[in-house]
């Protein structure tokens, strides 16, 4: 199995920042892309931020300039820097990692989510 455990959310006033953590564990051989998707009240879940293992990244526009994406291969982990927060990032924000597992090959896993509110 596959574990993905993401931290760092909470209830911000706009402007502010945040940082979310996602730490993957379990039998893995290798992580290849690491995401973070998000998913807001009534919205469809949309890609938020990529990070190739070798350190790639792409945002969505609505991110860009704002939120920065990093992760820490040694530790299976990934993580989302939030900075300029508006109240339009409020959503569940959610792990999403490729990993090659022994014995059964490559995956698609999520995380159980974490809430991000930004509010005044």
């Amino acid at each position: 199995q596959v574990q993905l455990v993401e931290s760092g959310g909470g209830l911000v006033q706009p402007g502010g920042s945040l940082r979310l953590s996602c730490a993957a564990s379990g039998s893995i051989v290798s992580i290849d892309n690491m995401s973070w998707y998000r998913q807001a009240p009534g919205k469809q879940r949309e890609l938020v931020a990529t990070i190739t293992k070798g350190g790639s990244t792409n945002y969505a526009d609505s991110v860009k300039g704002r939120f920065s994406i990093s992760r820490d291969n040694a530790k299976n982990t990934v993580y989302l820097q939030m900075n300029s927060l508006k109240p339009e990032d409020t959503a569940v924000y959610y792990c999403n990692a490729d990993v090659f597992r022994f014995g059964t090959g490559w995956g698609d896993y999520w995380g159980q989510g974490t809430q991000v509110t930004v509010s005044s």
